[in-house]
């Protein structure tokens, strides 16, 4: 089975803010996407550094809200967000 990862997000200008989790990038990129504002039309760019490595994931990433599954819990409401990303490339930074 596949290690959980972490990966560091990061702006246009290089800096580095917060760490997300997950065994593949594409699940960090998710949790990136439900906090972004990002729309179909005008989607967000996710830039993920994998830590330990000079490998930068890009997603370009958005949300929608569509309705809850039919077997939602009580707690859960009606309209949820789903994220979506698509893997845009990946780069090799020189130094971190």
């Amino acid at each position: 089975m596949a290690e959980t990862r972490n990966f560091v997000l990061r702006d246009k200008n290089g800096n580095e803010s917060g760490v997300f989790t997950g065994k593949q990038p594409r699940q960090a990129a998710l949790k990136v996407a439900n906090r972004g504002a990002g729309t179909k039309k005008k989607p967000d760019t996710i830039m993920l550094r994998e830590r330990g490595t000079k490998k930068v994931h890009v997603f370009k990433a958005w949300k929608e809200v569509v309705d809850a599954p039919k077997n939602r819990p009580a707690w859960m409401p009606a309209k949820i967000n789903k994220p979506f990303v698509e893997k845009v490339k990946i780069e090799k930074i020189d130094e971190i």
